[in-house]
């Protein structure tokens, strides 16, 4: 087989294993592209007692021929100020997407650990200097401050799909 038969293959069992699941979860919500079961778009609600709460945030994932061997590439749509996110690209610094990947992940892992970083930033290896600087320095009002004015400003135009579960496109 494959490996790009093998991808869709498996981005496809966990299709259906979210729309099986009777306890969705409530701060993630994946879609598929109708055209090609490796693009996904991700939406996720900014965690609460956050900067971000209250947000709605779009990511893409692209999940390479070689997934789930390899992370899929994940990246901010909706534009987010935070010192793990690249400020222009959108592009995350999280260990799980890059060397700790583990193929028993999958996707919404992948975000579960987006949302965690959101909650809990790792300022000494920055994307976004300006962020991981604030928080350096301990300036936490200047970083809380300015992540909520990104979020007031980039994500609060979203609205929350009114199902829970995955929508029923597949590639």
């Amino acid at each position: 087989m494959s490996l790009n038969l093998a991808a869709a293959k498996r981005l496809r069992k966990e299709l259906q294993n979210l729309k099986r699941t009777k306890e969705p979860d409530p701060d993630i919500y994946l879609i598929p592209d109708g055209n090609n079961i490796l693009q996904w778009t991700a939406l996720l609600r900014g965690p609460s007692d956050t900067p971000y709460s209250g947000g709605v945030f779009q990511l893409a994932i692209d999940c390479g021929a070689d997934y789930p061997l390899a992370p899929p590439s994940i990246t901010f749509v909706t534009r987010v100020f935070h010192p793990n996110v690249h400020f222009r690209t959108g592009d995350v610094c999280l260990d799980i997407l890059k060397k700790e990947w583990s193929p028993a992940w999958g996707v919404q892992a992948a975000c579960r650990a987006i949302l965690a970083l959101l909650s809990d930033p790792d300022a000494d290896s920055p994307l976004n200097c300006d962020a991981g600087n604030m928080i350096r320095g301990g300036d936490m009002l200047a970083y809380n401050t300015t992540a909520r004015m990104f979020t007031v400003e980039n994500a609060m135009f979203l609205a929350w799909p009114s199902t829970a579960t995955t929508t029923d496109k597949e590639g």
